[in-house]
């Protein structure tokens, strides 16, 4: 039978539209949903909406409509923004729904039958945008210290949970169990907060009628904590499907934001006890994704539209960069710019590249047919690690190292290319060539399997380049070395990441001398820095129908972006592992958005623009004098 596992978001309040914030968490979830199946395990993948309160309550006034209106159009848009960024969830959860009405009612008469539930007087600070109680030494300012709005006190009869019955035996689970609560820094903080002691929280509400009215007092109406937290288990079956929820429960892990894991650590887990429940394996409280120095928020209006972004970049670009940017458990900086040069630099040089050279070498090099490999395989270590290091990263739920750990066999990969020159092996009718071709194109199927957690459309491009049925990449054992059968006929196809313009500017054509030059002297000439390059790739660039964008190897750590006035005369396919003599020291210019460092030299003749390359082939960087 195969292993289970499930995972949860917290579920979004439909208040206004979600930002870039709430698709981190969500794409998150995702990635570790998508890499369990991948696993061959059963997956439960649960997200949804809180939808009632007073916040939602005024909302719908102000609106002239219905609470049960102006939720339902909010989150049809939220669904709308799942299927855009294919979010594979198993349940979408509404609070509002009858069957979740039906669980919290009697969460509410057992927890009331066992002592755990009492009436009482509450009075004390509330923030309305929040939804969150502060005592008076927590304001900032007189203001809430979440969001910095306005508080009002509030004085009314509420039910109250009994949470300080539950310290010790928190702090026992805890401690027990050192996985509980992730990372290291929000269980030593939960650990704190326990210590100063818990107080018994107020679960009902009186001054709002939104929301589900308590089966023993219609009075009142379910709050926040036993309403919306009890979300995971109403998804599971508790109380509806006992056999489903023996499946289900406990969650692998909550995956939320940190400013939510005292709910989920303490709360949640109390309440749970309470029930006699199990408590979920793991509350993992990830970082901000921040604008500026602040915490994005629809309150505050900082906020990011992901629609925008994948209109504008396309689903991957966005899922990728959410993912490699912010190291898991810790705050990121959101920017525009640092989302492009994700997108440039490791999907569109490093992976798009690496698909587009080797399919290119092995049209022109074996008719467009795989070879079969005769020797030891370069690649196949670097592979096999890559796929140890994913899987341990993602069982750790380490995403963004996961991202990085595959990324290093495509960089390998390039590597790879220039170390082992297969055009050159090609020119001399060197076997090592059908090695060569073999290793890259089964590196890149590997690096297909390994990304179908995180990249939704990437992976199947990949395979159908490769001339491969991407169904057949279903599961983790498919990166297993040599699943790529020799013989298959690869089917090129169209860049998979093209280059992102970030602005358009005045077109030079960097190839186009002016005639007539002055004489220079031996100490003019000197001054260049004329070196040999390599180009590693080529495409066109967009809105100019001259020029070429160029990736080329001049010796450096890293490789040099050229834009060159080739592409009358060049196919962008025809010009990786071809050497060219690049001016390395000629002031940078931007050109259609691009930025080019240095110049190619190339001869003007009767038949077109032919580039100057040494008689043989010399190592990237060597010095012309």
């Amino acid at each position: 039978m195969a292993e289970r596992f499930t995972v949860t978001t917290p579920i979004y309040y439909p208040n206004d539209r979600l930002h870039i914030g709430h698709a981190y968490t969500t794409v998150a979830a995702d990635a570790l949903a998508r890499y369990h199946r991948l696993r061959d395990e059963e997956v439960f993948f649960v997200t949804g909406t809180d939808e009632h309160g007073q916040k939602i309550e005024e909302r719908a006034q102000q609106a002239g409509k219905t609470p049960i209106a102006y939720v339902d159009e909010i989150v049809a848009d939220i669904r709308d923004l799942w299927q855009l960024l294919q979010i594979s969830y198993d349940d979408f959860i509404r609070t509002t729904e009858p069957r979740h009405e039906h669980v919290v009612q009697e969460i509410f008469r057992r927890l009331e039958t066992t002592g755990d539930i009492y009436l009482s007087q509450y009075e004390g600070w509330y923030c309305t945008p929040c939804e969150s109680f502060w005592v008076e030494g927590k304001l900032v300012d007189g203001k809430c210290p979440s969001c910095g709005g306005p508080v009002q006190r509030l004085n009314e009869e509420s039910y109250f949970f009994r949470l300080s019955r539950y310290a010790e035996p928190l702090l026992a689970h805890i401690e027990a169990n050192p996985g509980f609560i992730q990372p290291t820094s929000r269980r030593n903080e939960m650990i704190s907060f326990i210590r100063q002691g818990l107080e018994d929280i107020s679960v009902s509400r009186t001054s709002f009628t939104w929301g589900i009215p308590l089966p023993q007092d219609p009075r009142h109406i379910a709050y926040v904590w036993v309403d919306a937290l009890t979300n995971y288990i109403t998804a599971c079956g508790y109380l509806q499907d006992e056999s489903r929820f023996e499946r289900l429960w406990p969650a692998d892990v909550h995956l939320v934001g940190k400013e939510i894991v005292r709910f989920h650590a303490i709360i949640w887990p109390a309440i749970l006890l309470a029930l006699g429940l199990p408590l979920p394996r793991a509350v993992y409280g990830h970082g901000w994704l921040l604008l500026g120095e602040q915490k994005m928020s629809k309150s505050r209006g900082n906020v990011i539209d992901p629609r925008q972004l994948v209109q504008r970049y396309g689903r991957d670009a966005v899922r990728y960069y959410l993912l490699r940017e912010v190291p898991f458990g810790a705050d990121g900086n959101y920017t525009e710019d640092a989302l492009i040069l994700r997108t440039n630099v490791d999907l569109a040089n490093d992976l798009g590249n690496l698909l587009s050279r080797t399919t290119a070498m092995i049209e022109r090099f074996t008719d467009g047919v795989v070879p079969a490999p005769t020797g030891k395989s370069v690649l196949r270590p670097t592979a096999e690690e890559a796929v140890k290091k994913a899987v341990r990263n993602l069982d750790r739920l380490q995403v963004s190292d996961a991202v990085v750990a595959v990324f290093e066999l495509v960089r390998r990969a390039n590597k790879f290319i220039e170390e082992a020159a297969p055009w050159q092996l090609n020119r001399t009718g060197d076997p090592r060539l059908a090695d060569v071709l073999y290793d890259l194109a089964e590196s890149l199927r590997i690096v297909a399997v390994l990304l179908k957690p995180f990249l939704v459309d990437a992976p199947h491009a990949i395979y159908r380049q490769l001339g491969l049925d991407s169904a057949d990449a279903a599961r983790l054992a498919d990166a297993a070395w040599g699943g790529l059968p020799a013989g298959t006929r690869i089917q090129r196809g169209d860049p998979i990441f093209p280059r992102i313009d970030v602005e358009d500017a005045a077109v030079s054509d960097p190839a186009q001398a002016p005639e007539g030059t002055p004489e220079v002297s031996v100490d003019d000439f000197a001054r260049l820095d004329l070196r040999v390059g390599t180009i590693l790739s080529a495409s066109k660039v967009k809105g100019a129908d001259r020029l070429l964008e160029l990736t080329v190897d001049v010796g450096e750590s890293e490789p040099r972006t050229l834009v060159a006035g080739l592409a009358e005369h060049y196919q962008p396919e025809e010009l990786p592992g071809s050497q060219v003599v690049v001016v390395a020291n000629l002031q940078p210019a931007k050109i259609r958005g691009v930025v080019s460092r240095g110049m190619i030299l190339a001869g003007k003749t009767q038949s077109g623009m032919q580039i100057v390359s040494p008689r043989q082939a010399l190592p990237p960087g060597t010095k012309i004098k």
